[in-house]
């Protein structure tokens, strides 16, 4: 078969789909990818892609949503704004994908789409060509209902009637989720094991064992306001931390600064690979470093912020696998706790096991197979 997978245009957003694209086309389906930005240039491992988002910018977006809705904004900047942004958000980038992706999916002549939920735009395809559309869930959220949000914003019902649909997307084929239930309950869907991008190999030292523990400390991969980069806070608090720290992908400002003797930095490097290697990890709280984490068994420390991080961070703590700390709270005693306290250590372990145990990507294409 022919299988088109549509991402909105954020790195973020198209890695969570690799996995089951990858297994899709080592079964012998045509796969091609549809998404932009800066996921369009993404190693996507052999897989082609189609830039769909070329007239889309979503920065611009972003910041016509938060000047319309200045009160929403407030409350997305503090992560309280549940799918209320979320909905006009992506429901302009979305507008702006539909067309492209159309016409890519009739182009490509695809018999099957899968699709993200903030990018329904590849739903509103596989309704127009009548071919079944598959909603794989990329993040922790409940994904029908991230559809929702975006299906009842303005500027997509624009989208769904230019292309012939009355303000409605129909349900899809098939929903593939992939949170493990024990942090976000029971969900509806073929439950997948999200597997992590390994990507290229680690520098030696960061294999190497260490007389302390080593705390891993990532950033968000999307510019903006909100306290996406814990590593300043992290850097001024390491000489009281009895642990060897690593920056991964320091913004240039941090990386001109003296570092303590106990801190050191790398490039981008594949974070499920390092994490083998560390003893825990603080980070912006992308729903894609939280599943990484949880899936390696590694007490993670998340930093409250915009959007979703709030609500993953709270997942992680109410599980017991790491703790949701606010910026302020980014304390040497915060992070000599994430390295001693065996609850979290426990915790994570149970996590890591239980993600193990989902099916895996292979198992969901027959499913799709079916289709």
């Amino acid at each position: 078969m022919r299988i088109l997978v549509v991402a909105a245009p954020l790195v973020g957003h198209l890695m969570p789909m690799l996995p089951l694209a990858h297994a899709l086309a080592d079964d012998g389906h045509e796969v091609v990818i549809a998404s932009g930005g800066d996921a369009a240039r993404r190693d996507t491992g052999g897989i082609g892609v189609v830039d769909v988002a070329q007239d889309v910018s979503f920065a611009r977006c972003a910041a016509r949503t938060m000047l319309a809705h200045p009160r929403l904004a407030r409350r997305e900047l503090a992560g309280r704004a549940g799918t209320s942004v979320v909905g006009p958000l992506f429901g302009a980038v979305n507008e702006g994908l539909a067309d492209a992706v159309v016409a890519v999916a009739g182009r490509f002549g695809a018999e099957v789409i899968v699709y993200e939920p903030l990018a329904p735009a590849g739903a509103l395809a596989a309704s127009r060509l009548e071919i079944p559309a598959v909603l794989q869930e990329n993040s922790l959220h409940d994904g029908p209902s991230l559809v929702e949000a975006v299906v009842r914003s303005p500027l997509f019902r624009r989208a769904l009637r230019r292309h012939g649909l009355l303000d409605e997307l129909p349900p899809p084929a098939a929903t593939v989720t992939i949170a493990p239930r024990s942090v976000v309950g029971d969900r509806a869907g073929r439950p997948m094991r999200a597997v992590p991008d390994d990507g290229a190999g680690l520098p030696d030292w960061l294999t190497e064992p260490t007389a302390r523990p080593r705390i891993l400390v990532s950033r968000s991969t999307v510019a903006g306001p909100g306290g996406g980069d814990p590593m300043p806070r992290v850097v001024a608090a390491a000489a009281d931390v009895d642990a060897e720290i690593v920056l991964v992908r320091p913004s240039s400002r941090t990386s001109r600064r003296t570092l303590p003797p106990n801190v050191r930095a790398v490039g981008w490097i594949p974070m499920s690979a390092a994490l083998r290697h560390a003893a825990a990890v603080v980070h912006h709280g992308g729903s894609g470093t939280v599943l990484t984490a949880l899936a390696a068994g590694t007490p993670q420390l998340v930093v409250t912020g915009p959007g979703d991080r709030r609500y993953n961070a709270g997942l992680v703590a109410r599980r017991g696998a790491g703790l949701a700390v606010e910026p302020s709270g980014l304390t040497a005693a915060a992070l000599t706790r994430l390295v001693d306290d065996p609850d979290l250590r426990s915790a994570s372990a149970a996590v890591r096991d239980e993600i193990a145990a989902m099916p895996d990507p292979s198992d969901v294409v027959m499913a799709v197979n079916r289709l």
